[in-house]
């Protein structure tokens, strides 16, 4: 899964964001409110981390701003205020789940499972395409031979192939969406992780295939003997 996470103490920051992608999280790191807004506008995530208090703009503003404009990202507020009336003006403006400095680290990725899981819930938790099922809270995928659970990047492009079958995606968006727009990692890595993919589509006995589009991307196809 791929996260904003928008929090401006820089050693903060740097520690959650281990945090996460110890915990196989795909994570973007802003230090400001505007920034955070961009991303927000501009990239796909599954899911926000938002300080209130930053510069160029509150938390509360940026969540405002994409909620007015029809973005459903979970979203989850980090604040050092712990009032009562602050917590209910942080869910009356979209937010999905609060949470208080200082806090646990086990805490704030049982909340994120929470929020994360509970927008899963709201669209279709198994995807199906030909003999194969993939189950997007166990990350289970399988046919009638057999099951297998996937790791994180190798379920979260079998993910973007299964909601768009037969919709070739380039290794772009692939590592724009997994890796993050500012991923340092090379583009072959799409490549191996597409390969670790079709040896388990094999291994299941899958009617489907991912299918190579020279110079476009790949797809995934049913098999016609």
């Amino acid at each position: 899964m791929r996260l904003l996470l928008a929090e401006d103490e820089q050693e903060l920051s740097r520690a959650l964001v281990a945090l996460l992608k110890h915990n196989h999280y795909s994570v973007d790191a802003v230090f400001n409110g505007q920034d955070a807004l961009d991303y927000l506008e501009t990239e796909n995530y599954d899911g926000a981390i938002l300080d209130i208090m930053m510069p160029k703009m509150d938390g509360l503003t940026v969540l405002k701003k994409i909620r007015a404009s029809g973005n459903s990202v979970p979203v989850l507020l980090l604040t050092a205020k712990s009032e009562i009336d602050d917590r209910v003006n942080g869910l009356d403006s979209g937010a999905d789940d609060y949470l208080t400095k200082p806090f646990a680290m086990k805490e704030l990725l049982a909340r994120i499972r929470a929020m994360t899981r509970r927008q899963t819930e709201t669209t279709d938790s198994i995807l199906r395409f030909g003999n194969l099922s993939l189950d997007r809270t166990t990350f289970q995928l399988a046919s009638p031979k057999a099951s297998c659970r996937l790791g994180n990047k190798e379920f979260q492009m079998m993910e973007m192939l299964m909601i768009r079958p037969g919709q070739v995606i380039s290794a772009d968006q692939f590592m724009d969406k997994i890796w993050g727009f500012d991923s340092e990692a090379e583009q072959n890595v799409v490549w191996t992780y597409l390969s670790y993919l079709r040896k388990k589509l094999t291994m299941l006995g899958a009617s489907v295939s991912i299918k190579a589009t020279r110079g476009l991307g790949y797809s995934l196809e049913e098999d016609h003997d």
